[in-house]
């Protein structure tokens, strides 16, 4: 019996086969199939986002993820860790901080001592303030542009029926309005 096991010849997939495993080669192959070689998926770079099979795809961090419906849950919800300094975040105080700043409360408590130790905590709310004012200036352009456009002034009623606005929108009273508003909001910045 001993003598059959070692006349057996060994073929030279089975020779490469051993190599592969004595290298860590594990899922190399030692032969070459013939045939069809199923769909050849194509290259995608970082932030792309495809198809495939009825589902969508993008590459985040270099993997390869599926998109789905939670991925707008997951950008709004608090993380357990900060990720800036890697610590639990608290569930009372961390989510407003988190919100605004991106950052827990104890990150955000060094980064604003620091600009006080350094003499630039004026500069700094008084640039918040005005990036404030210049974004409820913009929000107020766009209400009136989104209003000026809908030219036809119609409504729909509870019933459910389209009704015509009597009133209408004054187009030259409504610019004169933001250009008030936009002049008041201007005086505000320090």
């Amino acid at each position: 019996m001993s003598d059959s096991v070692l006349k057996k010849e060994f073929q030279k997939r089975d020779v490469e086969r051993l190599r592969n495993l004595v290298k860590g080669k594990h899922g190399n192959r030692t032969t070459l199939g013939v045939g069809y070689q199923g769909e050849q998926e194509e290259d995608h770079k970082e932030g792309d986002v495809w198809e495939y099979k009825g589902k969508t795809w993008t590459i985040r961090d270099g993997v390869r993820e599926n998109v789905t419906k939670l991925d707008k849950f997951k950008s709004i919800a608090v993380p357990l860790f900060c990720p800036k300094c890697k610590q639990v975040m608290d569930k009372q105080l961390d989510p407003f901080y988190y919100k605004s700043y991106g950052e827990c409360l104890d990150c955000r408590t060094v980064f604003e001592t620091t600009l006080k130790i350094r003499g630039e905590w004026e500069s700094y709310t008084k640039d918040m303030f005005n990036q404030e004012i210049d974004n409820q200036i913009e929000e107020y352009k766009s209400f009136i542009e989104d209003k000026l456009l809908e030219s036809n002034n119609s409504f729909v009623t509870e019933a459910g029926d389209v009704e015509k606005w009597v009133g209408g929108i004054n187009k030259e009273r409504a610019v004169e309005s933001l250009d008030e508003v936009i002049n008041y909001l201007n005086s505000l910045k320090k």
